[in-house]
């Protein structure tokens, strides 16, 4: 059974999904950081640009957006293929067949989707094809064709799929338009009513849309891409589901209004969190986001794990450290090894951390404890959503694996890279930099002739040039026949320092 505990403020949302006392997942969603794109507005054209094929469109926002002819929907056809299909076929004058003049026109109102974020100076991207995403499916209300995601290569199971859909996306007739839908990669293993229920909220999500299109004036926001607080319920919560608990009156009440209207099935799950401690505070989850970023996991054995998140890969090395309180060797491996598996996983979730991922467990002999270790891994892996494919041990002994990625880190949304060593994990010593700033000294007594050196560099690269390599500094500069002189400087890199020429 799983608990959900909603930390809402204005400014930020964090959501912690709790198994078994224990925090497994975490995700954080900041208003600032989220973006425009997916917002549907009813848009008005402001002014139409012959020469660059576009038009500019009022959706309400400081600068008006932009629409390309590529981006327009013409008879039902997507528009980036039929604009391809154009500009192959009126190669000769470098023009597309229908010039956005006879498409639209100045004051026309058109409901459009943001497909591009505003950057600098330029205003938001648009197009008129309106898509709107759900958990498993992408709904694409004026096209009525089937598309299996490409990331799903069997070609008997996209066949499969798509004669599911099919059938669970008929209407019947009279209803209205049918609509297209794309499958979306995490649908591979769906059940129908998964399927059906996605196929329910994102028609009636479409309504909604049209409805408030027809009364509403230009520049209205139409829709907007689910809160992280909704997607717990559409997403998340599910039945082995205990209780969703949140902070925030007036984030429960939306809550409630949103789930009896999308998710019904999760309202008897919601409940108002009143208590004085913070509702973090509950099961220390601020300490385990803390930890989370942290390169050392320690298990309780006494072992421990060194996680290690780079460009290409993740990789995870595994320590005994000071457990020894199995009857042998092996068995203190295969324990240390057993509890590691445990504690990947669950690592992997609350850090959640995508791509390929390296383990190297300690090394075993017997191959009934490697077996063992890897059915471990994969056990407690299933436990989390998301794809994981797992191989088996290599020649080397190392486990590899890769894990879809669904969202940015955990360590990459919430830090920065270190400003003083810039990502490497590690500065140079004080020696290193006596030693470079003897060699810069000298490279510059060669091409100058100043009266004095003064050197500006941290406190402890100046304590070691007066004291442990003062015979080098005074050698240096007997030899160039200048004084050198010393300040140090409180803030800054200790990696950073200047020659000033006097």
């Amino acid at each position: 059974m799983q608990d959900i505990l909603i930390n809402w403020t204005p400014q930020e949302t964090r959501v912690a999904i709790v198994e078994n006392g224990a925090v497994q997942e975490l995700h954080v969603e900041r208003t600032l950081e989220r973006g425009l794109v997916g917002n549907i507005y009813a848009g008005k054209v402001a002014r139409v640009l012959p020469g660059m094929q576009s038009a500019f469109i009022d959706i309400g926002l400081e600068r008006a957006a932009f629409l390309h002819v590529a981006d327009v929907q013409v008879n039902g056809v997507t528009p980036r293929s039929s604009f391809v299909a154009a500009r192959g076929d009126a190669a000769a004058n470098g023009a597309p067949q229908t010039p956005i003049e006879r498409l639209v026109f100045e004051g026309q109102t058109l409901t459009v989707q943001v497909i591009k974020d505003p950057i600098g100076t330029k205003g938001a991207r648009l197009s008129t094809q309106v898509s709107i995403a759900g958990r498993l499916l992408v709904f694409l209300p004026q096209d009525d064709h089937i598309g299996i995601s490409q990331k799903i290569g069997s070609h008997e199971l996209r066949e499969q799929l798509r004669a599911r859909m099919g059938v669970l996306a008929q209407v019947p007739e009279g209803a209205g338009p049918q609509g297209g839908f794309i499958l979306r990669t995490n649908a591979e293993e769906a059940s129908d009513d998964e399927l059906s229920d996605d196929i329910r909220y994102l028609r009636k999500t479409w309504a909604a849309v049209r409805a408030m299109s027809f009364k509403s004036p230009p520049g209205s926001l139409l829709h907007q891409d689910l809160s992280l607080v909704q997607r717990v319920l559409r997403d998340l919560t599910h039945d082995g589901t205990q209780a969703v608990r949140i902070d925030s009156r007036i984030q429960f009440e939306a809550l409630q209004k949103f789930g009896q209207e999308f998710t019904p099935t999760s309202v008897a799950k919601l409940e108002h969190y009143a208590g004085e401690r913070p509702i973090f505070d509950l099961f220390n989850i601020d300490e385990e986001i803390a930890r989370a970023l942290t390169r050392r996991v320690d298990l309780k054995s006494g072992g421990y794990l060194i996680i290690d998140q780079t460009e290409a890969l993740t990789t995870v090395d595994v320590n005994t450290g000071g457990f020894v309180g199995a009857r042998n060797f092996d068995d203190t491996i295969f324990k240390t090894n057993l509890e590691a598996g445990q504690a990947i996983a669950r690592q992997l979730r609350l850090r959640n951390l995508g791509g390929i991922i390296i383990i190297d467990f300690i090394d075993m002999t017997r191959e009934e404890h490697q077996a063992a270790v890897l059915a471990e891994l994969r056990k407690q892996l299933a436990r989390g959503r998301t794809k994981i494919t797992v191989s088996g041990f290599t020649q080397l002994g190392l486990v590899e694996m890769t894990r879809k990625r669904t969202r940015e880190s955990l360590a990459h949304m919430l830090c920065e890279v270190c400003p003083v060593c810039e990502g490497r994990g590690q500065v140079k010593t004080p020696r290193s930099i006596c030693y470079d700033i003897l060699r810069e000294i000298l490279r510059e007594a060669r091409q100058f002739n100043p009266k004095e050196f003064r050197i500006v560099a941290s406190a402890a690269v100046v304590e070691m040039l007066l004291d442990e390599e003062s015979q080098h500094l005074a050698g240096l500069s007997d030899f160039i026949g200048k004084p050198i002189s010393l300040q140090a400087e409180a803030s800054g890199s200790p990696e950073q320092y200047d020659i000033v020429l006097l």
